[in-house]
């Protein structure tokens, strides 16, 4: 059944006020933690694969709970004090649980405005949403040009958390600034990867993710290797038929049957976190780069199954050389 069955099609200001309220309590019942927005993401683009950048969040939000339950695992706990893991993993949830308060009413607005066969766009300036995605709404119930979408969505992400997050003097001081931050961020230990059932990873490594430009590059980058003709129903075949724990087991036993498990299990060790919602303002100046639109990277050797495992053993040999020392 369609969550937003049952409203009429001819909206009075009463009505636009009910499906608001409607949007914004299921957006804050699916924004609880990494797990709630995963699925959300994957059950919206099941239901609506023309948005594909649907797919790409939910996929991208995986990696997210994984990297969080990294920080309560075997190894990052030996080189990274419980304080820090801490507020590593708060900037995590703050700039995942803002990107998902942006984007999942504009989704939940394309998808009403199907149902009515006549675009909504207008309310997405009430739940804060930049008048640069309005335009592209619109341009989207015109042309239909999914590709054009996907890259737009991924600007907007980026642009919404670059002030809150990025820009933060707190969170760049205390985590951007952090001595392992920085070592991993230059040795690209850290990789949004994409599994498969097959035992294969396949992924691009995360490099300067302080840069603006290069985020966007990214999930660019990420979104084309994601629908390539000859990948995308293996990563959609993984998502579908693997829950997301959190938990690096979740693909790893496809890799690698006889390795112990070495991370929890999300909700096991994170609690609900409230956040504190604020006006974030419209980041649209009127202006987009032209290299925002560009196509991502298809350069890089996507399958990294190898190089993977080869990062994983250099960090942990790093961290016995460090225990050993100290």
């Amino acid at each position: 059944m369609n969550i937003l069955i049952g409203i009429n099609s001819y909206f009075s200001p009463i009505e636009e006020e009910k499906l608001i309220t409607r949007i914004r309590l299921i957006t804050d019942k699916c924004n609880l933690d990494n797990i709630s927005r995963t699925n959300a993401y994957l059950r919206y683009y099941t239901k609506n694969q023309e948005i594909q950048w649907a797919f790409l969040a939910s996929q991208v939000s995986r990696n997210a709970g994984w990297n969080m339950c990294d920080l309560n695992g075997l190894w990052l706990p030996q080189l990274v004090s419980q304080k820090k893991r801490q507020q590593i993993y708060l900037t995590y949830e703050k700039a995942n649980w803002l990107i998902f308060k942006d984007a999942y009413p504009q989704l939940l607005l394309y998808e009403y405005s199907t149902k009515i066969n006549a675009p909504m766009f207008h309310l997405l300036k009430v739940f804060q949403v930049s008048s640069f995605m309005e335009q592209e709404w619109l341009e989207f119930w015109k042309n239909r040009d999914k590709k054009r979408l996907m890259n737009s969505l991924i600007i907007n992400e980026q642009n919404v958390i670059q002030k809150p997050v990025i820009k933060n003097e707190r969170i760049k001081h205390h985590i951007f600034h952090y001595l392992p931050y920085l070592f991993q961020d230059l040795l690209h230990f850290n990789a949004v990867l994409f599994p498969t059932l097959y035992g294969n990873l396949y992924g691009a490594s995360v490099a300067n993710f302080t840069s603006l430009d290069e985020r966007i590059r990214l999930g660019n980058t990420l979104a084309n290797l994601l629908f390539k003709n000859n990948l995308y129903q293996d990563f959609y075949d993984f998502a579908r038929k693997r829950e997301h724990t959190g938990s690096r087991k979740d693909y790893e036993k496809y890799i690698y049957p006889k390795m112990t498990n070495t991370t929890p299990i999300l909700r096991a060790v994170f609690p609900i976190v409230n956040h504190r919602d604020s006006e974030r303002g419209d980041w649209y100046k009127k202006k987009i780069k032209h290299k925002w639109r560009v196509s991502g990277d298809n350069k890089e050797p996507f399958l990294i199954t190898d190089w993977y495992f080869n990062k994983q053993e250099q960090l942990h040999e790093l961290i016995r050389q460090k225990n050993k020392w100290f």
